[in-house]
């Protein structure tokens, strides 16, 4: 089985236990159930498959694993390997 590597997602709107968020320029609807602590546009979150949001990350840690998958992207890599792609 290939391992998939949760991207962080930016918070770009919160809604109803629901959050709109983009990465890599896709954006997507999550549900906010499993998470204990109040999410805002601006924050960025790690999601699981089935569109589920489980942990809140520092933004300075965000943006520096999304800068070093955007190298190995650019490397060859494929960023659907990250759970990025619907």
């Amino acid at each position: 089985p290939e391992m998939c590597l949760a991207a962080p997602s930016l918070v770009v709107e919160v809604r109803d236990g629901m959050a709109v968020t983009e990465c890599f320029g896709q954006q997507r609807e999550v549900s906010l159930l499993l998470m204990d602590e109040e999410i805002a546009v601006g924050d960025y979150l790690l999601i699981q498959a089935g569109g589920f949001a489980f942990e809140k990350v520092e933004e300075a840690r965000a943006l520096e694993a999304l800068a070093l998958m955007r190298e190995l992207t650019e490397q060859g890599g494929d960023a659907r390997a990250w759970g990025v792609a619907a």
